[in-house]
């Protein structure tokens, strides 16, 4: 009896729960937004000697957005590039170098929007910006894709996207060994926000 009221209890609890996790259906209220770090990251693809691709991620990421379908809206990215991780320790300081991002000189990758673009439900779907990478600034855009949005179960409002974009590094001055490292490099992004 204990066992059937002790599960009772928990499928009442993830009922409960479920109940209050965000709709992916929901559009985002319009408002500022805090990026969680802790529920966001940005990873890279790259072709390595043409025979793979390598994959990583920046561990440290922080930013804001405000959502505006009506009125401005802007984006604000900044990473630390000294955390650069590729799940090896050699390769990941050499990326630190100035062979690569020159992490010392050039400690913060940062987006920056000029233009955010929303869908008929005014569901941001491309952000238009300026990237400043190794002492570089271009302008890029994100496709966006909603994720989610809504109450999470602390009381707070959240909504989180997928964007990504593919930048040439030798836009950026990094061409250290071209041809086999590719020039191309594919960016994702995930970003959970939280409504201020």
């Amino acid at each position: 009896m204990k066992t059937l009221v002790k599960h009772s209890l928990a499928l009442f609890t993830l009922i409960t729960t479920l109940g209050s996790m965000p709709s992916s259906a929901e559009t985002a209220q319009a408002g500022k937004y805090r990026i969680d770090p802790a529920h966001t990251s940005v990873l890279f693809t790259v072709s390595h000697l043409g025979f793979s691709h390598l994959t990583g991620r920046f561990n440290t990421t922080e930013g804001k957005l405000v959502l505006d379908p009506r009125g401005k809206s802007s984006v604000e990215v900044m990473i630390k590039t000294s955390s650069i991780d590729t799940n090896h320790k050699k390769r990941d300081r050499h990326l630190r170098s100035p062979d690569f991002l020159n992490a010392r000189l050039y400690p913060v990758i940062r987006f920056t929007s000029t233009k955010v673009t929303y869908n008929d439900k005014g569901e941001p779907i491309k952000v238009l910006g300026d990237l400043t990478l190794h002492g570089v600034t271009r302008q890029v855009t994100l496709d966006v894709t909603p994720v989610g949005a809504g109450k999470d179960p602390w009381g707070g409002y959240r909504a989180g996207y997928k964007a990504h974009t593919v930048i040439k590094r030798s836009d950026y001055g990094m061409n250290f060994m071209q041809g086999g490292i590719g020039n191309d490099i594919r960016i994702d992004l995930n970003i959970e926000a939280i409504k201020q």
